[in-house]
């Protein structure tokens, strides 16, 4: 039989636990997350002739992201943006720009970034370079990225979401887009505004109905919101009302 621990014995392992709990934690690999292809979009800006700067976007984004707020040196962003979703207004114009003499968006109907390095700036800051594969040309990219929230979404299935807000620019010419250089600027200006969700584990809910301790709802008072996690519609779309059912009730 082994003999009993005396207390020396077991505050000896808990000072043990104690001191091996950072590390322990430091372990915790990150977390991966999915961008929402709904709430991402790249917003774009190019001179058009010395009279205005001309505005485009494009929708759809996908990808992956790595990400510990606590330590954005361990982030990896690995995102692919849908060039033939890009819309400049104009039917005419988005033809001209996806056309073989710019984006050539038929052979290359994807724009693929790849990140390399994070660096910090603060805790809501950072700057990640990496790669932007671009009409077949791959050329080294860094983008300004704010961190806006990390929390759970206020609205079905309240998912847990990272929001992010980021610039960059790029030249043309780099991806050999050459056409029209008396009528388009070659500085193309980006701005990236994107949402991620965090991917489940296994075992996890099929909806994160509880907020995670950090994010406790406030008590109800005269002209708020109500506290209640009860959905009482999905997030309106803009062919969606929010007076409408969130499900169709037609036969």
């Amino acid at each position: 039989m082994s003999p009993r621990p005396t207390p020396r014995t077991r505050c000896t392992r808990v000072f043990v636990l104690l001191a091996m709990a950072p590390a322990l934690a430091m372990a915790a690999p990150p977390e991966t997350w999915s961008f929402d292809p709904v709430h991402t979009r790249v917003l774009f800006a190019v001179e058009h002739a010395g009279f205005s700067h001309a505005l485009g976007t494009v929708s759809g984004s996908t990808g992956t992201l790595v990400f510990d707020r606590d330590d954005w040196k361990s982030a990896r962003l690995d995102v692919q943006v849908p060039l033939q979703r890009l819309d400049l207004g104009d039917a005419k114009w988005n033809k001209a720009v996806l056309a073989a003499n710019l984006l050539d968006g038929d052979r290359y109907p994807m724009a693929h970034f790849v990140s390399a390095t994070v660096e910090p700036v603060d805790a809501d800051h950072a700057k990640v370079c990496g790669e932007l594969t671009l009409r077949g040309v791959s050329k080294p990219l860094c983008m300004d990225v704010t961190l806006n929230a990390v929390k759970r979404h206020p609205l079905p299935p309240f998912r847990r979401t990272a929001g992010f807000s980021a610039t960059a620019s790029l030249s043309r010419a780099d991806f050999g887009m050459n056409a029209w250089k008396n009528v388009i600027g070659d500085r193309v200006d980006l701005r990236i505004e994107a949402e991620a969700l965090r991917d489940r584990g296994a075992g996890e809910p099929a909806n994160d109905a509880a907020p995670p301790a950090d994010e406790a709802q406030p008590s109800s008072e005269p002209g708020t919101e109500p506290t209640s996690t009860q959905p009482t519609s999905t997030e309106p779309t803009p062919d969606q009302p929010t007076t409408e059912p969130a499900t169709d009730t037609t036969p």
